[in-house]
């Protein structure tokens, strides 16, 4: 009897319970490549309507949209604003599957400056920022787009000053850009544009704005500044903002980390934000899952070139140039873009990574019909990898 009792007991210790054993580290699989879609240089950033691909940018002083099919090929192309120059920079997509593009114009329509007849050498045929974001851009320009269609209409407020504008989301109450000098501009499906709501100075920049179910808005982004009564702690603070359906501050937190420069990047409508922390030579990608009254409820900081997309509750994608203790295969030799996905308690359970010539991590975007979108670029082209 004692010698069964023993084998039970030798049995037990030798047959642990799969569910007690050590989670295997996620391999690293390869994404796939959808398709290419034009230079990096006027690539602005794309958004899915069913199966129809739609890319946005500017060309020269002229914003655009074009559409592409699955393989890449282009079904139609729109010059957004024809009476003036224009500059789309961001866009979404509602429950009908119409598109909201942002950006700015010019209520001028002022001629074109002729090209002078000596041209500046450019090797890189680089487009700085300023040739395409000058003092003549100062009206807030908002467009909505049918894919299917192709209708197209422009509604446009005049400003005091340019800003930029960073991110648009959309909901049944609305349309909320937000961008530059703590700006905020709501507007109806309609078109009708509100007086902008301004947080700040130049000093503070929105990245990403959420729609909460209740009309109020989350804001991220970057402030060197007092706001809400909030002071600086680092070099540039990471700051969460709540404002009101009403347009009213509510409450502002910021990142908490001295002689640090930090921002959030994009946010989503579970809470789950990316962003960069700078701290020295030391650059980082920071991914936070927040409650809805902005606490934290997992975090992580990876080694990267700083910038941070995040979708949903459960996927970040950045250009990784670090080993992560997480993953089983993954110790680049150069930064590579790298799209991770976590459980609801933050567990690492996945990772994809797109070859190693891809440059730059550009947007990241999940569609119903295709799923997770990974946009990069390398020295030549702007690509487009899924999971698949």
């Amino acid at each position: 009897m004692k010698r069964l009792l023993s084998l039970f007991v030798i049995s037990s210790l030798l047959f642990t319970p799969q569910a007690n054993a050590v989670p295997k580290k996620p391999v690293v699989k390869p994404l796939t490549l959808l398709a290419t879609v034009g230079s990096a240089d006027e690539f602005a950033g794309l958004v899915v309507s069913g199966k129809t691909i739609v890319v946005y940018g500017n060309k020269g002083d002229k914003s655009f949209a074009k559409a592409l099919d699955l393989t890449g090929k282009e079904l139609w192309t729109l010059e957004l604003d024809k009476a003036s120059p224009s500059v789309a920079t961001a866009a979404t997509v509602d429950s009908s599957g119409n598109i909201w593009l942002a950006g700015s114009t010019s209520l001028a329509r002022a001629t074109p400056t002729p090209s002078p007849s000596a041209s500046v050498l450019n090797p890189d045929k680089t487009i700085p920022i300023a040739e395409i974001f000058n003092a003549d851009l100062d009206a807030f320009s908002l467009w909505s787009l049918n894919p299917t269609t192709q209708a197209l209409a422009q509604y446009t407020l005049q400003l005091s000053a340019p800003i930029l504008i960073n991110s648009i989301a959309v909901a049944k109450n609305g349309i909320t850009a937000v961008g530059s000098s703590g700006t905020i501009i709501n507007a109806d499906v309609a078109g009708g544009i509100s007086k902008p709501i301004v947080i700040g100075t130049e000093s503070t920049v929105f990245e990403s704005v959420v729609k909460n179910t209740d009309g109020s808005l989350t804001v991220v982004g970057s402030s060197s500044e007092t706001l809400g009564g909030k002071k600086l702690v680092g070099k540039v603070d990471g700051v969460i903002i709540k404002i009101s359906k009403v347009g009213r501050l509510v409450s502002v937190v910021r990142s908490s980390e001295p002689k640090a420069s930090r921002k959030w990047l994009s946010a989503t409508n579970s809470f789950l934000l990316g962003g960069e922390v700078i701290t020295g030579p030391k650059v980082e990608s920071a991914v936070t899952k927040f409650s809805r009254t902005y606490v934290p409820s997992w975090t992580y900081r990876f080694a990267s070139t700083g910038k941070t997309f995040t979708a949903g509750s459960s996927f970040a994608f950045f250009q990784s140039k670090g080993g992560i203790t997480q993953l089983a295969n993954w110790a680049p030799k150069n930064p590579q873009a790298l799209l991770l996905s976590f459980d609801a308690q933050g567990v690492i359970t996945a990772g994809y990574s797109a070859p190693a010539q891809q440059r730059e991590v550009l947007g990241f975007f999940v569609s119903k019909d295709l799923g997770p979108l990974c946009i990069t670029s390398s020295a030549e082209t702007v690509s487009i990898y899924t999971l698949n």
